[in-house]
């Protein structure tokens, strides 16, 4: 099934994107003509998942070029780095985004004889960047999907798959891969609290795909992997310091801990673009903390959920030590312990 995320209009020189905030109800595309409407799809997650908020990211760029009014290059160099600061800011855990940023005035920084002509390389390596994207994921589901038997049981967390890349995904394209080699899988689809990526975006996913699935409660994890019903567990990554500590969605550390405690394998899929070789540990990655009221709106038998007035605390992300992580997917092969001496050879390598 063809299902690329993000994509540019070239007739109506504007970007194109799934709206993730109405799925599963609807698929549903919105349109974007100025780059702070990049930043705002970016902040509301109309657009999530790191390799799309850094593809996104990348053609906010090519529409500030756009709007831009300058009449010479460095007018417009001046322009575009004004419009990286604001994008940059529009969340800022996944390393995808100032990664993609950086990319693109890097290709700004080189010389032009003309603002159409960095207009034109602008926008020719945001859409190289999106094929990228979409060839990285295929070469880490290959990868990823030789760890896959047949018969296995998986549980996944968060959502992975084409809706958070360009297209086909990272630990969700890795199943999806393998279940088109013909191995016989099962995936259990952690709802993913608060924002509930896994029951609303993972699950739908699986069902275009027909991949067999049962949503489960986040805090059920414990109890099939116990009880042995569990073969592997597969998510995805925000960013990943050097010695392989590993951010993700909230909720993957607690899967971990649970996973190791039960000897289940755990894997984080991720391109090369998310490892930060800047960061020692995952302790020097920032964790963004979202709005209370994603978590107090919660609604149970069409009332709420939580007693007027209460608070909450929201972090978005946690950090995966990695000691629990059994291995680190990429596009380079599969990643083992060591990850320090491991993970800054395949860096070397890119």
């Amino acid at each position: 099934m063809y299902m690329r995320t993000l994509e540019w209009d070239s007739t109506a020189k504007r970007l194109k994107m799934i709206d993730q905030r109405v799925l599963p109800s609807k698929l549903e595309l919105i349109s974007l003509d100025t780059y702070q409407s990049v930043y705002q799809s970016i902040k509301d997650m109309a657009v999530r998942g790191a390799p799309a908020i850094g593809v996104a990211a990348a053609f906010g760029i090519v529409l500030a070029a756009q709007q831009s009014q300058a009449g010479d290059v460095d007018m417009l160099r001046a322009d575009l780095n004004q419009a990286a600061e604001v994008l940059g800011a529009s969340r800022p855990t996944a390393v995808n985004l100032p990664w993609a940023l950086k990319r693109m005035l890097g290709v700004a920084g080189h010389t032009y004889s003309s603002t159409a002509d960095l207009r034109a390389a602008l926008l020719d390596e945001a859409q190289r960047m999106a094929d990228e994207d979409v060839a990285l994921n295929r070469s880490m589901a290959a990868y990823g999907a030789e760890l896959i038997n047949d018969g296995d049981t998986i549980i996944h967390h968060c959502n992975t798959g084409a809706l958070a890349t360009v297209d086909w995904g990272t630990a969700l394209g890795v199943i999806r891969m393998a279940h088109e080699q013909g191995k016989h899988i099962h995936v259990l689809v952690d709802e993913t609290r608060p924002r509930l990526q896994g029951a609303r975006l993972t699950a739908w996913e699986l069902s275009q795909y027909g991949i067999p699935y049962d949503i489960i409660s986040d805090n059920a994890a414990g109890y099939f992997l116990h009880t042995g019903q569990v073969n592997k567990v597969f998510y995805g990554g925000d960013r990943v310091a050097r010695n392989g500590d590993v951010a993700n969605k909230i909720g993957s550390y607690m899967l971990a801990l649970a996973a190791n405690a039960n000897n289940v394998p755990v894997y984080s899929v991720v391109p090369t673009s998310t490892i930060d070789m800047e960061l020692a540990s995952g302790d020097e990655i920032p964790i963004e903390e979202r709005d209370q009221d994603e978590v107090l709106n919660i609604q149970f038998q069409n009332q709420p959920a939580t007693p007027k007035g209460a608070s909450a605390r929201n972090p978005a992300f946690d950090v995966t030590p990695h000691e629990l992580i059994s291995g680190i997917v990429t596009e380079k092969g599969v990643i083992y312990p060591p990850f320090e001496i491991h993970l800054a050879k395949i860096m070397q390598e890119s």
